[in-house]
């Protein structure tokens, strides 16, 4: 190997197994040491091992030196050079000054975005120093015709310029790398190697990788090799790739996949069509590469598709091994994969995927699990997906925000809390009971006084004091943090606390002061971590609670954890760099929609796409042409497997601009294109209809389709009494009315904390009861202002104490701004004839000839002139029309009823009217009844009462429910959606 040498590996070779038999066909005749003295360089640590892994899979012999880019620091005669920051420390000195850009200008960005700038900040570092793009560089750029915006970034990052040359200690990871690179050049330069130095790999996308590729290159004893060159791109595509003038040329060929290949063989005065292969080995399908190759002709080339695409050598043989699935859900698509890589393990073949989209690799692998098969996944875990990263992560959000109901059972139940002693299963037992007395009680921000006085009350066990204690010592009356301060006492209260926390109240030894939390792979990484932080938190310099809380989930979410399962050794998942230079007998590529086939990450918040022209940064187009590249390459394998799902959770996609061009070549170029076009989607049909019937029951297991419930329980079990608004229930859904008095079957309440509409109307009729109380005469209502005042301050105390939610109180008060002048013209109205007497009246009505007893409370009752009772109800939405009341909402005319029988005052009385005060929509219609109307609504609920008391009577599920959106208490147990809700039981009739 002499002279300038510059080689490349076809589309569709196995890198890896190239590079070793060109190096071993070089070496020919050579005694067996002298590979020993072969040096190689890759860059990455994966390709390090899977390269060794391939040599030692070999007979017995030596092995050349293989050294990733990052162990170049390690080299002898590179030493002297100060240790660059930790990339953690180099990130918190970047938090910290976008934390202060952010205070000077709120409008950037949200706090909560403090970690990501900084994240995107320390990337524009790198790309600096990789590109050799020094900061005077973007000092001189013209922002003239630019928003303020990016003249203010540009402020900021001269800021950061002056900062870094203060502390020159913080030497960063590129910087240093960028440094050893030209270093180790120019050593080789000066004293070149005697021993072959070979780069492989690396297609030179980097400025600083580059350097180094171009000095190896021009090394005596040098040589690089790059992957997936395309052999078959004509030569005038090639040129106008970078030809400035050219249709492609300037800064729109590099979304080409061969853009990068194109320029670094440009940048050595080769033409890239003249770049030996290193090996003379044929490809799997040259047929496939040629037509892949026309399928990416730059957008102004693909005129030519008319001429050369029905030339296209045998399209059928070319895509013999290709599959295409178009799957119409996520779901489907992941069934589709996960079939597939299972027949392969069964085949014995090499299989990997290839997904950006983490979510669709995490439904395959759950798939996968269903049959023991474990994937080898490069990305591996997130930490912050760990149950150690969610209990830290619960830790950090209790630490800011007020505890709720459902924050302290999501810690309570957490795997880790209490894992410190023996008595994990009471710990349990106790949670869980906690859980049934919260959710009855509707307690959504729990007390100390409430927890302990349902801990004394639970005599048979007594160590649930202790336990009850140590929850509200640690959750509700835990120390509050200062709102800022240095970031080290957050790490260390964080930590501290988490240990607390999981030990448990009885912890006594040492190894139970902290529980399971660091135990095992992730618990280990999770205390390196936090240790990590702690030790570099000095950078961070003092922050606010609620940054110390961002920052801590964005360095959580960026930690990676090895797996632990142990994985197959063929079913592989490779992100796009792995699948570049390494080989399987099938890969799969799926997610195939624009967005993730090329993904769509946001664009650089610091500088635009003009100014990176400008400075001589990277465009986004790098990165398309890098993925386009990883498809073309991924194409040349044995056998390829095409994804993508039409649609996803929220609309219909669209296919990778890559798919669409092959399928649009294919179907407009001749009869034999199209056939193959048909043939590959016809091979994913086949897989689609698997995956429909993997999970679809065999004929023997499938059920008689359920039967609408209407049980018949005897007549001694049946209720003896109901409330007023229970008998709408009856009448509408009858089965709850025997779920819950039958069973005794209750709903526990939500614990999500938030306000819900029942809280706004129990909170709306506390401060009107406290208001018509104050005020029953008419000389209340003389000076509507002041009564107004007098609502509004009742409204402010009542929401005070009974509502713990401040936006609730600002939105209801808001609320009762709004009706506040319709409500006191109605009620100065009504004072002129009637006096509020009763409010909030509970009352029972014992009925001797049905044996069954009628219970209500009504909102308000009043006495006119004539002595006369009008009940009024308050609703906060709409009242129910008049065909509603008439058939199904007969509160108000059950609750006269009572009256008239003395329910209410104890004595009987005369109902002349009653009406419904709807807040919402400011309407106050009152009726007056008669006794004809009372008799005939009394007989009318005997006959209904009658009829339920007979066990002939079903008590059937949603008999007239309002429409198909109720969503009733005991839908789940009458197995609603399991039975046609136009079917009902044969004695079905309407009692009324």
């Amino acid at each position: 190997m002499s002279g300038r040498s510059l080689f490349a590996t076809p589309i569709g070779v196995e890198f890896t197994s190239a590079l070793i038999a060109g190096l071993n066909a070089r070496l020919a005749g050579q005694p067996p040491e002298a590979i020993a003295h072969v040096e190689i360089w890759v860059n990455s640590a994966r390709m390090e091992r899977n390269l060794r892994a391939q040599y030692l899979r070999k007979e017995a012999a030596f092995l050349p030196r293989i050294r990733p880019f990052e162990a170049m620091a390690h080299l002898p005669d590179l030493g002297g050079m100060a240790q660059p920051a930790s990339d953690l420390r180099l990130r918190l000195h970047l938090a910290q000054l976008v934390g202060r850009l952010l205070d000077a200008a709120p409008d950037l960005a949200p706090r909560a975005s403090i970690w990501s700038l900084a994240d995107s900040l320390a990337d524009l570092l790198a790309e600096m120093h990789e590109e050799r793009v020094a900061p005077e560089v973007l000092e001189r750029l013209n922002v003239e015709g630019h928003s303020e915006h990016w003249q203010r970034n540009l402020e900021f990052i001269k800021i950061l310029r002056h900062y870094f040359e203060d502390n020159p200690e913080l030497l960063t990871q590129a910087a240093r790398q960028s440094s050893l690179i030209d270093r180790l050049a120019q050593h080789w330069q000066d004293n070149p190697p005697d021993h072959p130095v070979i780069i492989a790999g690396s297609t030179g996308s980097r400025g600083a990788t580059a350097r180094l590729m171009k000095a190896v290159a021009g090394l005596n004893h040098g040589a690089v090799v790059l992957p997936g060159l395309d052999y078959d791109l004509p030569h005038d595509i090639w040129q106008a790739l970078l030809s400035g003038d050219g249709p492609t040329g300037g800064l729109t060929g590099q979304d080409h996949p061969q853009y990068r290949l194109a320029k670094f063989a440009h940048d050595l005065n080769v033409n890239p069509w003249e770049i030996p292969r290193w090996i003379e080995t044929t490809p799997h399908n040259e047929n496939r590469n040629r037509l892949v190759s026309l399928a990416l002709r730059p957008a102004p080339q693909t005129d030519q598709w008319l001429e050369e695409g029905p030339k296209l050598s045998d399209p059928q043989g070319a895509l013999r091994d290709v599959t295409l699935i178009e799957a119409e859900t996520p779901r489907e698509e992941a069934m589709s994969i996960a079939l597939g890589l299972r027949h392969a393990i069964e085949a014995e073949k090499r299989v990997a995927l290839i997904c950006p989209d983490r979510i669709l690799v995490r439904q395959a692998c759950a798939i996968l699990a269903r049959w023991s098969l474990y994937p080898d996944d490069s990305a591996g875990v997130p930490l912050g997906e760990t149950a150690t990263g969610r209990f830290l992560r619960h830790v950090s959000d209790l630490m800011l925000a007020p505890l709720t109901g459902e924050q302290l059972l999501i810690m309570l139940k957490h795997p880790l809390c209490h894992s410190g002693g023996e008595d994990r299963g009471a710990h349990l037992r106790r949670t869980r009971e906690l859980e049934q007395k919260m959710r009855r009680c509707l307690w959504a921000f729990p007390k100390r006084s409430q927890i302990m006085d349902w801990a004394a009350k639970q005599t048979d066990d007594p160590d649930l004091m202790i336990w009850a204690d140590w929850v509200c010592r640690e959750l509700i009356d835990r120390p509050v943090l200062p709102q800022s301060g240095a970031m080290v006492e957050f790490v260390r209260a964080h930590i501290a606390w988490a240990e607390r926390l999981a030990a448990g109240p009885q912890a006594t030894t040492e190894a139970e002061a902290s529980g399971a939390l660091w135990r095992q792979n992730a618990g280990e990484e999770a205390l390196r971590l936090m240790n990590r932080l702690g030790e570099e938190a000095d950078a961070a310099g003092a922050v606010s609670l609620r940054d110390y809380r961002d920052l801590f989930s964005g360095i959580l979410s960026e930690a990676l954890l090895r797996n632990p399962v142990r994985p197959h050794a063929d079913l592989l998942i490779w992100g796009p760099m792995e699948a570049r230079v390494q080989g399987a007998d099938l890969l799969i590529l799926a997610g195939l929609n624009e967005g993730v086939w090329p993904n769509s990450s946001g664009a650089d918040p610091w500088l635009n796409r003009a100014m990176r022209a400008e400075a001589g940064l990277r465009l986004p187009d790098r990165r398309i042409g890098l993925a386009a590249h990883d498809f073309q390459q991924a194409l040349g394998a044995q056998e390829v497997w095409l994804t993508r799902a039409k649609r996803d959770a929220e609309s219909a996609t669209i296919p990778s601009r890559w798919l669409n061009r092959l399928v649009n070549l294919l179907r407009g170029s001749s009869d034999a294109s199209r056939t193959a076009l048909r043939e590959m989607t016809e091979r994913g049909a086949f897989w689609l209809s698997l995956a429909a019937e993997i999970d679809k029951p065999e004929a023997q297991d499938l059920k008689p389709r359920a039967k609408r419930p209407a049980p018949k329980p005897p007549a001694d079990a049946r209720p003896k009494s109901l409330s007023v608004t229970r008998i709408e229930t009856l009448v509408r859904d009858p089965y709850a009315i025997y779920a819950r008095y039958v069973l005794g079957l209750y709903k526990l309440g939500e614990l999500n904390a938030l306000p819900s509409a029942a809280d706004r109307g129990t909170a709306l009729h506390r401060v009107l009861e406290r208001f018509v109380d104050q005020c029953r005469s008419a000389e209340d209502f003389s000076d509507l202002t002041s009564a107004r005042t007098n609502l509004l301050t009742l409204a402010d105390e009542v929401f005070a104490t009974d509502v713990p939610w401040p936006s609730a109180q600002r939105m209801w008060r808001a609320r009762v701004v709004k009706f506040a002048d319709w409500f006191l013209e109605g009620e100065a109205k009504r004072r002129q004839t009637q006096t509020p007497e009763l409010l909030e009246a509970k009352g029972s009505w014992p009925i001797a000839e049905i044996d069954f007893t009628l219970t209500g409370s009504a909102d308000r009752i009043d006495r006119d002139q004539n002595g006369n009772l009008w009940i009024y109800d308050y609703k906060t939405g709409s009242a129910p029309t008049p065909k509603q009341e008439a058939n199904f909402t007969k509160q108000l005319w059950l609750e006269a009823l009572m009256a008239e029988a003395g329910a209410f005052t104890g004595k009987p009385e005369t109902v002349a009217g009653h009406g419904y005060l709807a807040l919402g929509k400011q309407s106050d219609g009152s009726d007056y009844i008669t006794a004809d109307d009372l008799r005939g609504m009394y007989e009318s609920f005997l006959t209904l009462i009658r009829a339920y008391q007979s066990p002939d009577k079903g008590y059937i599920s949603r008999r007239a429910v309002f429409d198909q959106n109720f969503d009733g208490d005991y839908d789940h147990l009458a197995r609603y959606g399991e039975w046609d809700e136009t079917e009902l039981p044969p004695q079905e009739a309407d009692p009324e």
